[in-house]
């Protein structure tokens, strides 16, 4: 059975922090999949940029994009999730890439407003592929839905766990296949 796990934390909490660490100890092209992180002026936040684990970047959401969509005061570029997030996910979901680890952070209102990315996603969640993801704490459909699956481990990360968490979770990858769900961590 597939490991299924959505790493939950608050903004700010370490999502992104850990899914770097974990990507960084597992073997070089073990998985694929993107990372987002803050993209900052003056200190401020101004929007984000969205990273595959291959090395593409691009800007996925900023205050001067004009959307749609928007999200809060940033307008989103639906166009990046397509032409990196997309590609990042599809060899894994389309079976080309059996046993394969896809890790995404994450998934939120941002990455959510594209539609083929959330199509993505509901076909890399009953492919037979790991998946490790990162989402907010807060309530969505998609995702509320997502964290209802028998199949799937919710670990909420906190500030005592956050720096031991990506070494567990590789060494779990690591391991093989059981056919019993983990423990839950939340």
């Amino acid at each position: 059975m597939p490991t299924r796990i959505l790493v939950e934390g608050r903004p700010g909490a370490g999502k992104t922090t850990a899914l770097r660490r974990l990507a960084a100890l597992l073997p070089t092209h073990a998985a694929s999949g993107f990372t987002t992180e803050e993209i900052r002026q003056c200190g401020a936040r101004v929007g984000f940029a969205l990273e595959t684990l291959a090395g593409r970047r691009d800007v996925l959401a900023h205050v001067d994009l004009p959307g749609p969509p928007r999200v809060g005061k940033y307008g989103v570029d639906p166009g990046v999730m397509e032409r990196l997030a997309l590609p990042s996910l599809r060899p894994a979901a389309t079976g080309e890439a059996t046993g394969r680890l896809v890790l995404i952070d994450e998934l939120g209102r941002m990455e959510l407003a594209c539609t083929a990315f959330r199509h993505a996603v509901d076909a890399l969640f009953v492919a037979e592929v790991d998946v490790v993801a990162t989402v907010h704490t807060h309530r969505d459909p998609f995702t509320d839905a997502l964290k209802r699956r028998a199949d799937v481990e919710v670990i909420q990360l906190t500030p005592a766990n956050r720096d031991v968490l990506p070494g567990e979770l590789a060494a779990r990858l690591r391991q093989p296949r059981t056919h019993g769900r983990p423990p839950s961590h939340g």
